[in-house]
């Protein structure tokens, strides 16, 4: 193995700057999004999920169908379909209908539309 190998990079231990309660999304940066695996305080490092699939909240007046590309709302903590001041972090793997509160997604960058 290659001496400069760190980590397999599925879950990192990163440091928020707010409180994460465990299973919600947190965004760090403009591109690094992960999932707390624990409660995690604001300044303290903690585990967060980088890859896989996850049980998401997500505005609750949206449908979404599988495959959809899916961004983060830092504010109300969701997902949705906005592209304009989000960042995508994840595909949905299941269809969400309006109205509903959750919806599996999984994370990871992906190429932006029209690009």
């Amino acid at each position: 193995m290659a001496k400069n190998f760190k980590q397999q990079g599925d879950t990192l231990t990163l440091t928020p700057a707010a409180d994460v309660a465990a299973g919600t999304g947190y965004l760090f940066g403009t591109a690094l999004f992960g999932v707390a695996l624990t409660n995690v305080a604001s300044g303290t490092p903690g585990p967060f999920a980088t890859e896989g699939v996850f049980e998401l909240g997500k505005t609750s007046a949206l449908a979404i169908a599988v495959g959809e590309r899916l961004y983060w709302d830092a504010n109300n903590k969701v997902v949705n379909k906005t592209t304009a001041g989000q960042e995508c972090i994840g595909v949905a793997v299941s269809a969400a209908a309006n109205p509903s509160a959750t919806v599996l997604v999984k994370l990871g960058q992906f190429v932006a539309e029209g690009t």
